[in-house]
């Protein structure tokens, strides 16, 4: 299966996205949305992908929106398709096989959010506008400490897209969000993990070395339907005022869990001192009571 804007390679449990066009600084096009979508619906569907990282190719993560096409770059309804809302793009003969096979309601965005398969942002250099923003859905983010990031919107005349005027409070919280989207500055990594957008900030040479460490900590000793269920319960009830909509669910889902295979497995992987090798699978082993949303 071929992409135009993207690579993806699987490595044991762990898929690698690469954002793939590094003459561009990898910028954003409505091609590489329609194939990010399809890359997180088709790991999502792949019991043998248990982690999914995407980086970025060359030197640049993604330095926001193509706008190569001037001043009309974010116009659609001149046909231009620069910004995350822009029409889907038709599959070109290259592609066909992959774009537009797999789709959800709300694209690139609603695909990561829906996955049950946690998600790694390894941010490798400028990742500004959408290019910051679509890794915002991703459940950890890592950073080289030549990145630059920036929520620009502002000083383009546009408004923060993508989801991200509810994601990014949520996770750095309301003040620090309104001082990066209301200046529009691009600022550097160390920042941005003072400011909580990432957890770490490594050397460049070291950045998808660190991602694979942390993929595999999660592959080598956490269940798949279990942390299909945890990451979806975090995105999902931590913004609620109150715990308890959320407390009848986790009680259903912890009964129901505690009786089957992989909660018997963890518990004797941790007595006899291994590795656990948990048999349940997200395709078929999910609980009765978890209800997916639709696409």
């Amino acid at each position: 299966m071929s992409y135009q804007h993207i690579k993806y390679e699987l490595d044991g449990a762990v898929a690698t996205v690469t954002l793939n066009r590094p003459e561009k600084l990898n910028a954003y096009t409505a091609t590489m949305g329609a194939e990010l979508e399809d890359a997180f619906i088709r790991a999502d569907e792949d019991d043998a992908v248990r982690v999914i990282i995407v980086t970025g190719a060359g030197r640049g993560f993604c330095a926001g929106a193509d706008i190569s096409g001037g001043a009309n770059a974010f116009d659609t309804k001149s046909g231009n398709t620069a910004m995350f809302a822009g029409t889907r793009p038709r599959p070109s003969a290259s592609s066909s096989e992959a774009v537009g096979q797999r789709k959800s309601r709300g694209g690139f965005v609603q695909a990561i959010f829906d996955c049950k398969k946690p998600s790694i942002a390894a941010i490798n250099g400028p990742a500004v506008g959408v290019g910051i923003t679509l890794a915002l859905p991703m459940d950890i983010k890592i950073a080289s400490s030549e990145a630059k990031f920036g929520f620009v919107f502002a000083r383009r005349g546009l408004v923060p897209e993508a989801g991200s005027a509810w994601f990014l409070p949520r996770l750095v919280g309301l003040n620090q969000a309104l001082r990066w989207c209301l200046s529009g500055r691009v600022f550097g990594a160390d920042e941005a993990k003072e400011g909580g957008l990432v957890s770490e900030v490594v050397a460049p040479e070291r950045l998808l070395a660190r991602a694979k460490e942390i993929a595999l900590e999660i592959v080598e000793n956490t269940a798949p339907v279990s942390l299909a269920l945890t990451r979806q319960m975090l995105w999902s009830y931590s913004g609620m005022a109150h715990p308890f909509e959320l407390m009848k669910i986790d009680g259903l889902l912890s009964v129901e869990l505690g009786s089957g295979p992989d909660v018997k497995e963890g518990v004797a992987a941790f007595l006899e001192k291994r590795k656990p090798n948990f048999p349940g699978k997200v395709s078929a082993g999910m609980p009765s009571s978890y209800k997916p949303a639709p696409r």
